[in-house]
């Protein structure tokens, strides 16, 4: 995560918020940050791979 994707939540955010609430969308940014890498990285299912690890699970 970069300083300056912080500064652009900042900015984004109403005058007044919450710790909580700034927290919160700084984790979504970094969960974010790590799924695009992960795609880079190529280190994602098929919809047909992830399908079936959803019928395992649901069982």
């Amino acid at each position: 995560m970069k300083k300056a994707e912080i500064i652009d939540t900042l900015k984004e955010m109403p005058d007044e918020f919450s710790a909580d609430e700034l927290i919160e969308r700084i984790l979504l940014l970094q969960k974010i940050d790590v799924g695009l890498n992960q795609v880079k990285e190529g280190k994602v299912y098929s919809e047909e791979d992830a399908e079936q690890k959803l019928d395992r699970w649901l069982k």
